[in-house]
């Protein structure tokens, strides 16, 4: 192998992995990060994890002890808390819990979610959706690791060559990435086919990039080429909501992307999908960037390959009035 491996993967997408190193949130992704490493915390966690969302002003006046005491768990749970959110140790989310409590008294809208019923309306349908989609924009926007995304942004623009992996949903994100990138010059290829995806990441090698989208992090599909891609020397970058999940493995960049709420109506795939859409578009935009003398001609070569396609008279539709 070309790197170390930091843990065998063994086909088993459900293990406890230790969590990622993380750059020390702003108050504002604070929800956001509950959100995202919620399934991915034991009940206790959760119940602290939880409690500083809903409660920040509350949570900030207390001592690590009295916050143990109200959420019925221990000091050692408050503080691994505090540590897999991201913070050095709970006195640093104690001042962040007090920046975001200062922050709501100010005035700034709470974070909603909403559920859509089986009878609402459409109109109703129309606004939890677009309330549900902003909240998750918003919760992408504030937990995205701008470092993690500059480093991606460089490794993509430098890239011999681009192989993309994701299945379902996720594997619809990848297409898109992969034509954007295609369209400002760069060789890229996306993969839902799991044999496809392996016997091409089998042949990257240092200078080449690896990406896996998957919300859970968890799909073998999409781990196993990256595992592959990795263990040759490539540049890898997951795109996931769980920042502790077996992906992360074999990755050297992790993009996190907003954890959804499932509902009856509402699968996960809606919101992962937003998600993931928005990173994809932050990418594309900062390798656009950097590579601007030959992104822009690209592109304005294939507006003008495609316009005929866009302006063909389209011939007036007539009704056949023959009555048998």
């Amino acid at each position: 192998m070309s790197k170390n491996v930091k843990e065998t993967f063994s086909g088993t997408v459900d293990a406890p992995v230790a969590p990622v190193s993380v750059p020390v949130p702003v108050p504002a992704a604070l929800r956001a990060r509950v959100r995202s490493l919620g399934p991915s915390m034991t009940r206790s966690m959760q119940a602290v994890a939880e409690a500083v969302a809903e409660d920040p002003a509350g949570c900030a006046a207390l001592t690590v002890s009295d916050l143990a005491a109200r959420t019925g768990t221990s000091e050692a749970t408050v503080v691994r808390t505090a540590r897999l959110l991201g913070y050095p140790g709970y006195r640093d989310l104690r001042l962040a819990l007090a920046a975001l409590a200062a922050q709501q008294e100010s005035g700034a809208a709470p974070a909603v979610t909403v559920d859509i019923a089986v009878d609402d309306s459409l109109a109703d349908v129309v606004a939890k959706l677009a309330q549900e989609e902003a909240q998750t924009l918003a919760d992408t926007a504030a937990g995205l690791d701008v470092t993690a995304l500059g480093s991606a942004v460089a490794a993509l623009a430098g890239a011999r060559r681009i192989e993309i992996y994701g299945v379902g949903a996720s594997g619809l994100v990848a297409q898109d990435l992969a034509q954007k990138l295609s369209r400002i010059g760069l060789i890229a290829h996306a993969h839902n086919d799991p044999h496809l995806a392996v016997t091409t990441a089998v042949l990257l090698r240092p200078g080449d990039v690896a990406v896996a989208i998957t919300h859970s992090g968890g799909t073998g599909d999409v781990i196993e080429p990256l595992r592959t891609a990795f263990e040759h020397g490539a540049t890898t970058l997951a795109l996931t909501a769980r920042a502790g999940s077996p992906v992360v493995h074999y990755a050297d960049l992790v993009l996190a992307t907003s954890a959804a709420r499932e509902t009856q109506l509402r699968p996960a795939a809606m919101s992962s999908r937003t998600s993931q859409l928005l990173v994809v578009d932050c990418l594309f935009v900062g390798v656009a960037q950097q590579t601007y003398e030959t992104a822009a001609p690209a592109l304005a070569a294939s507006y003008e390959a495609l316009a005929p396609r866009h302006h063909t008279p389209v011939p007036t539709a007539k009704r056949s009035t023959t009555t048998r």
